[in-house]
């Protein structure tokens, strides 16, 4: 990344800071401005770093995305990290920007842009320590259990406890598993699914033993009777895992920033080694 792109993740960070201490004031006109001014240099930022010329916005859809109405199509203006957000509650366990796309496709509306999920992270990092627990939650980091480093890739939610959000050896399948059971129980729940919602089940769900057939034919009540007879042979050793590792995270680690968003590592001595 260029000296260029981090100055503007720099200034973002600030404009965004500044447009929260505006609309707290209840200045809604220099609020819209500096919402005017982020989204010009969120554009700069896509174009250094994405190499991608942002699509032109029009002078009302500023306004109104500014004031957090609506869109210039007439619908709620949702942000990227409640898109997240949402698809990450119902999943209940930490996951890759990948399955996160996928079961927002599949199972919610709205649109999600992929690009928007690469700097996610480290912009609620830079907003949490600006102003922490300003937001009623934030998309954090899923934490090793060894090194307490932020697992590569993984998102999850800083309302979890942390026992959920850490990854041990086992937690990939178990957190795998849980995702399938949550999104067959919600298929069943809604009575009737599209084709799409059937496809993320049954790529999520493909590698459990007693899971057949083609998305079109998947048993949604089925695939969470699988799945729970493979989670119940597992969850207990994670689960203690798990929670040891929390214990040990709490113990050594009283900033809040470093308990949602790990320690970042640096080995000493060896070029090249930075994790």
């Amino acid at each position: 990344m260029t000296d260029s792109a981090v100055e503007l993740e720099d200034r973002i960070a600030g404009l965004r800071a500044d447009v929260r201490r505006a609309a707290s004031a209840g200045d809604r006109a220099t609020a819209r401005q500096l919402r005017a001014e982020l989204r010009r240099v969120e554009n700069l930022w896509e174009t250094a770093v994405l190499g991608e010329t942002p699509v032109a916005r029009t002078e009302k859809a500023e306004a109104e995305e500014a004031s957090g109405t609506f869109g210039g199509d007439g619908a709620p203006v949702v942000a990227v990290r409640d898109h997240v957000h949402r698809a990450l509650t119902l999943l209940s366990a930490p996951a890759s920007p990948k399955v996160v796309m996928a079961v927002h496709e599949g199972f919610f509306s709205g649109h999600l842009v992929a690009a928007r999920l690469t700097s996610l992270r480290r912009d609620e990092e830079r907003s949490f320590r600006a102003a922490p627990f300003a937001r009623p939650f934030y998309i954090c980091a899923a934490l090793t259990t060894d090194l307490i480093a932020p697992a590569r890739g993984l998102l999850a939610v800083s309302t979890w406890s942390l026992p959920r959000r850490m990854i041990g050896p086992l937690s990939p399948r178990v957190d795998l598993l849980t995702a399938v059971i949550r999104l067959s129980e919600h298929m069943i729940d809604q009575g009737a699914t599209g084709p799409a919602a059937q496809r993320v089940l049954w790529r999520l769900a493909v590698s459990v033993p007693g899971v057949a057939g083609s998305p079109d034919s998947l048993d949604p009540a089925a695939v969470s009777e699988a799945a729970r007879r493979e989670l119940a042979v597992h969850v207990d050793d994670d689960t203690g895992h798990r929670e040891q590792a929390a214990q040990r995270v709490a113990r050594q680690l009283d900033d809040a920033a470093g308990q949602l968003f790990g320690v970042r590592l640096r080995a000493a001595g060896r070029r090249g080694n930075e994790l």
